[in-house]
């Protein structure tokens, strides 16, 4: 083996892979100087329709030269996750924000109602809603007034018709909402005015069709101004409780009043 040909054949063919390297960094540093470094950027991963849900099934990240992202573009997947397309989006288009938008009055509430539930509105008052401190997202219980005997107190019943409601909307704020209101009203928020949620007459609620069915009922025929019970959102105890009468309430003095009554209905 002739060992100065293989030795001068190495030492030529690394200087021609010198040359080779240099020449591609040279490329690579003229692109990057005229179209910038690459950067991440969201793109939709499929067709997306206007006023679709956006999710991390529908886009995906993608890294492109500075100089050709779009203006307002997003850089991460949770930053575009439970928006709504405001316009059609081409397969490979970048998401960017005038594109997109939060959910809350101006798209509706058909998209925050869980598969099987209905939303219903009950017009509340600061007596009936916590003092008007129930929020989006918060969970209540619901007692109303049953009435079946034309008013005569013996009869009058208060009872828990619903147990562990979700809020899902108080007048025109959404749960999905409150970010975006966190984000306008920044300072507010973090001295936590809660009055900036108070501004409202409805609270809607997420029920299946009989639970709206009942609510319905009960408003129309029974007790139209029904109380809404704020409770913790981790609380998933659902308490199995008769409904309180007037004598329930008496406690001792029960009796003497189950005597007026009788005496009432001897006359």
């Amino acid at each position: 083996m002739n060992t100065r040909a293989f030795t001068l054949a190495l030492v030529i063919a690394a200087g021609a892979m010198f040359m080779v390297w240099t020449y591609i960094e040279d490329q690579k540093s003229a692109l990057i100087q005229t179209f910038g470094l690459e950067n991440s950027v969201v793109v939709a991963k499929i067709d997306i329709k206007e006023f679709e849900l956006i999710d991390d099934s529908k886009v995906t990240v993608m890294n492109v030269p500075a100089k050709f992202r779009s203006p307002g573009h997003f850089k991460t997947v949770k930053e575009v996750e439970n928006t709504i397309a405001t316009v059609p989006i081409i397969k490979g288009e970048q998401i960017t924000k005038p594109r997109v938008t939060y959910p809350g009055a101006g798209t509706g509430l058909s998209r925050q109602v869980s598969v099987g539930k209905r939303a219903m509105a009950i017009v509340v008052n600061n007596k009936q809603a916590a003092g008007k401190l129930i929020k989006p997202g918060d969970r209540i219980d619901l007692m109303a007034k049953i009435d079946y005997a034309g008013g005569k107190k013996e009869f009058l019943r208060m009872m828990t018709v619903l147990q562990d409601a979700l809020v899902l909307s108080t007048g025109y704020d959404i749960s999905n909402n409150i970010p975006l209101v966190g984000i306008k009203t920044d300072e507010e928020i973090r001295k936590l005015n809660l009055s900036t949620f108070t501004q409202y007459t409805t609270v809607t609620l997420e029920l299946d069709p009989f639970q709206a069915q009942k609510v319905a009922f009960i408003i129309e025929n029974l007790d139209p101004a029904p109380y809404l019970m704020l409770r913790n959102n981790n609380d998933k105890n659902i308490v199995n409780m008769p409904a309180t009468k007037l004598f329930d309430v008496l406690g001792q003095e029960a009796a003497e009043a189950r005597n007026y009554f009788l005496n009432q209905g001897k006359k």
